[in-house]
């Protein structure tokens, strides 16, 4: 078991890096959003880049098993406000939500991840004979079991290109 685990992903590499403090313990072929680039908006098929943390996991997902992150973050947020992309209002919840509330509820869940700024970004399975995605990193079914049974809620995950 993993005492201080992180993960890296490079997108650009394929490859997401799981360490154990300093310590790299794991590297697995992984594959990211059909589309280059930095997510800025629902639908436009980019991984995000990035610092996050994984605030959920499903272990009934339909992709296998899946870690959820938390994108869009304050970063993100700020973007989404001075681009007008959120309201004020929507603004001021998703920061609410992102530092109070329990993100494995489901209408938690639907107000931070269904903005403008796209949302759902998971690690998950099933990248078996697929090459890309709709922003979300996946690593084959095998390869997701290990990861999911290292990596707890809170475990910071970095997004590089």
């Amino acid at each position: 078991m993993t005492k201080q685990p992180h993960i890296r992903v490079i997108k650009s590499q394929q490859k997401l890096y799981v360490f154990d403090g300093t310590a790299l313990i794991k590297s697995y072929f992984c594959i990211t959003g059909s589309n280059s680039g930095d997510k800025q908006i629902e639908g436009d098929r980019k991984t995000p880049e990035g610092r996050f943390q994984i605030v959920f996991k499903n272990p009934h997902s339909k992709f296998h098993l899946s870690l959820g992150l938390d994108y869009p973050n304050k970063e993100d947020a700020d973007r989404g406000l001075e681009q007008g992309l959120l309201s004020a209002d929507i603004y001021n919840q998703l920061i609410y939500d992102l530092r109070h509330s329990d993100m494995a509820d489901e209408q938690v869940q639907n107000r931070v991840w269904k903005t403008p700024l796209g949302g759902e970004i998971f690690i998950h399975g099933c990248a078996e004979g697929r090459t890309g995605t709709a922003g979300c990193v996946a690593l084959t079914n095998p390869d997701m079991t290990e990861l999911y049974a290292l990596c707890p809620v809170g475990t910071p995950v970095e997004i590089m290109a």
